[in-house]
């Protein structure tokens, strides 16, 4: 028991590692805003949480957005974000797929996920992240805009990056399940 512990928790730790790593391999998309970056550091948060359940996912959340924290102090809005739309994401596919785990709940999941991430970050983007970020940096055409910022950036952007995330979870996860179950 105490061995099946100690090798979960090192897959865990490992996949934060892969994940944080990852978040520095970042691209902006060329026709939304530059600081919205896709990465795929979600990836293996997702592998976390449908190998060893959503505690391991959020578990693999916090510790890449910490670490990304100390490494970028100048942008503490940055991985809050981060943070809620990996975990809004993980949480919302997982819970639909494991109501019958086929593969087509899975792929419902991911699907509704990308529009719960989406929503939620409109939403958080809207109320919080944004106004917050425009007074800790001073920009005072961010709250003035937030319903151009929303439509045109924020809502695409998470679609996207919600379908990429999907699309390379559903290539990889078939082939390291087995490895690491």
């Amino acid at each position: 028991m105490k061995q099946r512990h100690t090798r979960r928790m090192i897959l865990i730790s490992m996949l934060s590692a892969i994940s944080v790593i990852l978040m520095f391999l970042k691209f902006p998309l060329p026709f939304l805003p530059p600081y919205l970056t896709v990465d795929f550091s979600d990836v293996p948060a997702l592998i976390a949480t449908f190998s060893f359940g959503p505690i391991a996912g959020l578990m693999v959340e916090i510790i890449k957005n910490l670490l990304n924290f100390f490494f970028n102090m100048s942008d503490p809005v940055g991985p809050v974000a981060n943070f809620l739309a990996g975990s809004s994401f993980l949480l919302a596919s997982y819970y639909i797929y494991r109501k019958s785990r086929t593969h087509h709940m899975l792929i419902l999941g991911l699907i509704i996920a990308t529009l719960v991430m989406t929503i939620v970050l409109s939403t958080m983007n809207y109320f919080v992240l944004l106004p917050l970020y425009g007074m800790i940096m001073n920009l005072s055409d961010i709250t003035n805009n937030l319903k151009v910022i929303i439509t045109a950036g924020i809502i695409p952007f998470n679609i996207i990056k919600g379908v990429l995330i999907s699309i390379i979870f559903l290539l990889l996860y078939p082939r390291l399940s087995k490895a690491l179950k």
